[in-house]
């Protein structure tokens, strides 16, 4: 179900603050020959591990965005697919924006297998009506560990119809619009933002102690 943008952004007028969960498990990664998803991260399924903490935090809607139905996805769970052609992450972030029903959108990619329920409600407790919340770290955003207003589907559809597709650019934006804020990552943040997108990085020594 679609909602219109002119429904979610009277919602951000008021104080109260609602929140739609999305887990990004985009396509098949090439890089690691196989769907990172299933991969076992403490006994457990990436997928699985990533929606629980998505859960934890409580949000009221949790979504699943996919350019096409993943094998394992959950019964319980709606799954939102790219608009053909998918044109990677932004087309993804276009199409949760649109079936929200809340004012922010939580935004969680699924190599990202030790971010932590904790520290995601640290970033949604910083979120204010029509501001999100964008973490950064050595001049490089994390946009898909990341809070959205409602009021950002507008630049996400623009910059799909213009065809700048790099989240920096769309963050960028964001920010000079003032519908985002900065999280500075802090040191000891930084494990949370460990991306698993190739063999080696599975043999990291945090994720190897994940699995022991």
């Amino acid at each position: 179900m679609e909602f219109s943008a002119q429904t979610r952004i009277s919602r951000e007028s008021n104080m109260t603050k609602t929140l739609t969960a999305a887990l990004f498990v985009g396509g098949e990664s090439q890089r690691m020959g196989t769907d990172k998803a299933t991969l076992m991260i403490a006994g457990e399924p990436m997928w699985l591990r990533q929606l629980n903490t998505l859960r934890k935090v409580r949000p009221d809607k949790l979504l699943i965005s996919a350019r096409m139905r993943p094998a394992w996805s959950p019964a319980d769970i709606e799954i939102v697919l790219d608009e053909p052609p998918s044109r990677g992450p932004l087309s993804g972030l276009a199409a949760a924006l649109r079936h929200m029903p809340s004012t922010h959108l939580l935004a969680l990619a699924i190599d990202l297998p030790e971010m932590t329920d904790g520290h995601l409600s640290e970033l949604w407790q910083l979120a204010r009506p029509g501001v999100g919340v964008i973490p950064q770290s050595w001049g490089s955003y994390e946009p898909l560990a990341a809070i959205y207003p409602a009021t950002a589907t507008t630049m996400v559809e623009s910059a799909l119809a213009i065809g700048r597709l790099s989240l920096q650019y769309l963050v960028e934006n964001l920010l000079e619009r003032q519908e985002a804020c900065i999280y500075p990552i802090k040191e000891d943040d930084r494990r949370f933002y460990l991306n698993v997108n190739s063999e080696d990085d599975l043999k990291g020594k945090r994720l190897i102690e994940l699995n022991d």
